[in-house]
Parts: structure tokens; C-alpha cells; sequence
């Protein structure tokens, strides 16, 4: 790729893509503020009732591609949302919290005044920069072909829109990466259960379309 297709991507007519974002559905631990990780839990009747909801944000686009994390809360987010068919994306689940999975943040943070997930990570877990390397797979995916500095593969086929159903902690690092900063920065993003979201451009600017519909 050469520096003039970085810094201009759609020199040559190459649309940039959309990528929107859907967290899943509530869960019982989620309601509840407990770490869930890797633990794969289902959506309660509530969460079943939001990813239903969420189908509205989505009306009317034509998405060229659809992934979901592998863990049940995401892809049944995903078939309720409308998208029974999205493709599994084994390293797009949730950060994994290692000796805090399945525990009470505010049990954590009375015990450890002033802990911060975002920079002190967690014992046994997965690292900050772990977690930003598989987000930051997510976005090559999305934008291969396009000439951004985050394309790995220029011969792809563009995509348009794309889609990915996931979690919370990852999807707060994937907009930070594709927004160019450093994952930390994820902590500025909140995001509740079913939010939808889009990250697209402003002229050539990663940018966020919209945040936690």
C-alpha cells in the first residue's frame, strides 16, 4: 500500500465502510454488574426483549457483512436482531477476566479502591493490548480493500456496511481502534445492553456516526 492510498483512501472511488455495532442483550450477570468474560450465559427474557428492539436501528440497510461473537448472548442477540445467519467470529468475544470472571465490579473496586480495568487489567486474564489485537482483526476485516492504513488485505471486495454483535469491553476498544487511539480509551465509551452504534467517517476521519442508540 503506498502513503498516498493511506492518506487517501477513496482516490480511486473506493466507498469507506460502516461498521455498526450491536452489544447483546442483558444477561443475568450483567444486570447484576458481575464480570462475564468467557462465561457463557444465556439472555434473559428482558435481554431477549431489547435484541428484539434493536431490529428497528437496523431497517432499511443492506449489510454485506454480519459477525457475531462465538458466546450464546451474542448470537442470539444476533438472530433476534435479524441476522440469523451472521457469520461466527471466534476472536470477537468478550475480554477475558480471569480471576474476576463471574465477580461483583463494585465487590472488586471496595476491596481495591481506585482499580481501573483499563489500567490495571486483570489477574489471569487476558491484557489490555490482547484484547486490542483482536479488535483490531475485527476492523481489518471490515475495512480490507478500502486503501486504509487498517487494510491488510487490498485485493478484498469492499464492504459497506458491516455489522458486529458482541460485548461491551470489546466493543468500546474496537471503536477506540477504529478511531486510531490507544485502547485505554475505550473507557470513555459507555454502552449499555442492546445498544446499537456506528463507526464510519468524516471525509477521510474515522469518526463515530452514532453512539449507544
Amino acid at each position: 500500500m503506498t502513503g498516498a492510498a493511506a492518506a487517501d483512501p477513496t482516490a480511486a472511488g473506493t466507498p469507506l465502510p460502516k461498521l455498526w455495532l450491536l452489544r447483546h442483550g442483558e444477561t443475568e450477570w450483567s444486570r447484576d454488574g458481575r464480570y462475564t468474560g468467557l462465561t457463557d450465559l444465556p439472555l434473559t427474557g428482558h435481554g431477549e426483549e431489547q435484541a428484539l428492539a434493536a431490529r428497528e436501528h437496523f431497517a432499511g440497510i443492506d449489510f454485506d457483512l454480519v459477525v457475531t461473537s462465538p458466546l450464546q448472548r451474542a448470537v442470539r442477540t444476533a438472530e433476534l436482531a435479524g441476522f440469523p445467519d451472521a457469520e461466527i467470529l471466534p476472536f470477537a468475544h468478550e475480554w477475558d477476566y480471569g480471576d474476576n470472571e463471574g465477580r461483583d465490579s463494585a465487590v472488586v473496586r471496595k476491596e481495591n479502591p481506585g482499580y481501573l480495568i483499563w489500567k490495571d487489567g486483570v489477574p489471569n486474564g487476558e491484557t489490555l493490548n490482547q484484547v486490542s489485537e483482536r479488535a483490531d482483526r475485527v476492523i481489518s476485516r471490515v475495512q480490507a480493500g478500502c486503501g486504509t492504513p487498517a487494510d491488510r488485505d487490498p485485493d478484498a471486495k469492499p464492504v459497506q456496511n458491516a455489522l458486529l454483535v458482541a460485548h461491551g469491553h470489546f466493543l468500546r476498544i474496537v471503536a477506540a481502534r477504529w478511531l486510531q487511539l490507544d485502547a485505554i480509551e475505550g473507557r470513555h465509551f459507555v454502552l449499555g445492553t442492546a445498544a446499537v452504534c456506528a463507526l464510519g467517517w468524516d471525509k477521510h476521519t474515522p469518526a463515530i456516526v452514532h453512539w449507544n442508540l
